[in-house]
């Protein structure tokens, strides 16, 4: 199932997305996906809506340098253990908004990574139990302003500015994230293809990892990773981030204010 958040006449609600007779169409959801629920049968077309980012996390945890390649691509070495940062609430937006170029950069960079959807409340889970935790997995670009980056030992700033956490355009609840494909393409030329079987550590190697230190609550998001082939954007792109199986993530850079 393809479960988006959206708006319509100023009024917030989830739905699942289906195929209509005119195009894809959202069957609104009776509560939220993190319980049982059901659908309502009240459809309204997807093009009259505004897709909203489709969780609304308490937090983001992302995880760096877990492709080989992208690591070697900025002269770093695979960590021995995952390296984990945060990216805060402010800085998720969803599918159509606006990237804003962050004023202390010259450098801003796209990295396209598949992102887990946690759908319950979760500690110290248990490998076996990883897939019982997640509600799904979305698109994400793990926006980076690669030269604050480089002079700035922590990435709070880097990577946490506002609007830097594209997410979207929904949640694919049925999907196995072992070997599918990512892709990046700005102004329609593409920067980034891989395979999530590229990663270093597996969906199910993150979440033990990240949960023997933390509870996870629904909504939050994971960052896995992205591949190489990470590059510039500039005032006026447009990127999207493709992933097998759940669909594509478009947002344009405007300059800020």
């Amino acid at each position: 199932m393809r479960i988006a958040r959206f708006s319509i006449d100023g009024n917030v609600a989830f739905g699942a997305v289906e195929d209509g007779p005119d195009g894809l169409v959202l069957d609104i959801i009776k509560g939220i996906p993190y319980a049982d629920f059901e659908l309502s049968g009240t459809k309204v077309p997807l093009s009259k809506v505004r897709l909203l980012p489709p969780v609304l996390p308490n937090k983001v945890v992302a995880i760096g340098r877990n492709y080989a390649e992208h690591a070697a691509e900025l002269g770093n070495e695979v960590p021995d253990v995952p390296v984990a940062f945060f990216k805060p609430t402010t800085s998720v937006i969803g599918h159509g908004d606006a990237i804003e170029y962050p004023p202390f950069s010259n450098e801003l960079h796209h990295e396209a990574e598949l992102a887990v959807v946690i759908g319950r409340m979760c500690r110290e889970v248990p490998r076996e139990r990883v897939k019982d935790v997640i509600l799904g997995y979305t698109c994400a670009n793990d926006v980076t302003a690669r030269d604050a980056q480089k002079r700035e030992k922590q990435w709070a700033r880097a990577k946490g500015f506002d609007t830097s956490c594209p997410l979207g355009p929904w949640v694919e609840t049925d999907l196995d994230p072992a070997d599918v494909t990512i892709q990046c393409t700005v102004n329609g030329e593409q920067r980034q293809l891989g395979r999530t079987s590229e990663m270093v550590r597996s969906v199910e190697d993150l979440i033990v990892h990240i949960t023997e230190a933390m509870t996870l609550l629904p909504g939050d998001v994971v960052l896995t990773g992205t591949p190489a082939g990470v590059g510039p954007l500039n005032v006026g792109d447009e990127v999207a981030v493709t992933i097998e199986g759940i669909g594509t993530l478009t947002n344009k850079v405007i300059k800020r204010g």
